[in-house]
């Protein structure tokens, strides 16, 4: 939660998040799939109760908060969650819909079932980003009508994905455009030259800095 509390501070109102799913259908904001790189201890999430889970800590102090949470302190902001596993959907789509946050959230996953689930359960009444599949009948010169954007990396291997002509095929189609995980400046600047509509990085203040600078920031 001090992460997502930094970025509001400096005024983002854009969260990205990941979720995965305890034994008993609860969900967290978190993105390994296990607690032994961040928390430093064994158990992988989906195997785990929320009891369990709630006890450990990132970096042995902070606490591994619930989607809930997110969506509850941050009334305002809009969230981009990664459904990282098959167990997540339906608790996800679950709590979207019992704390009337349709409206206010986008779901991507690398995973077109999970994607195909989401849609089929919620409908239009939820933004979603392509699936993989969908990326690459973007880039091969076809936008499909089902994703509202396209999240992606800058390359895919030896694959460049985010180019000036995969952009603007995007648009055209009404589709925007969001690059992850950028959080060199230099990087930024050229990405908000080529026209994207949305960069995610790790870096807050650095991305506050280049958005001031382009005279794109309009909070205080």
């Amino acid at each position: 939660m001090a992460a997502f509390r930094h970025a509001y501070e400096v005024g983002f109102r854009y969260l990205e998040t990941d979720v995965h799913a305890t034994t008993d259908g609860v969900l967290v904001a978190f993105h390994d799939e296990d607690l032994d790189r961040t928390c430093g201890r064994p158990g992988r999430i989906d195997s785990m109760k929320w009891s369990d889970v709630a006890t450990a800590r990132v970096g042995g102090v902070e606490p591994i908060p619930l989607l809930v949470d997110l969506l509850e302190e941050f009334p305002d902001a809009r969230l981009n969650i990664d459904a990282k596993s098959e167990a997540s959907v339906e608790p996800l789509m679950a709590t979207l819909k019992r704390t009337d946050s349709l409206g206010r959230v986008c779901i991507g996953s690398f995973s077109h079932k999970r994607l195909t689930r989401v849609r089929a359960g919620l409908g239009d009444a939820v933004c979603t980003s392509a699936s993989p599949i969908e990326v690459t009948r973007w880039l091969s010169g076809s936008v499909p009508a089902e994703p509202h954007c396209f999240q992606v990396p800058v390359r895919q291997a030896a694959i460049p994905v985010v180019t000036e002509r995969s952009v603007a095929r995007a648009q055209r189609a009404g589709r925007s455009v969001h690059v992850w995980t950028i959080d060199d400046p230099v990087e930024m600047q050229r990405l908000i030259d080529l026209g994207v509509d949305g960069i995610m990085t790790d870096d807050v203040l650095a991305l506050h800095r280049v958005a001031q600078i382009n005279g794109i920031w309009d909070r205080d």
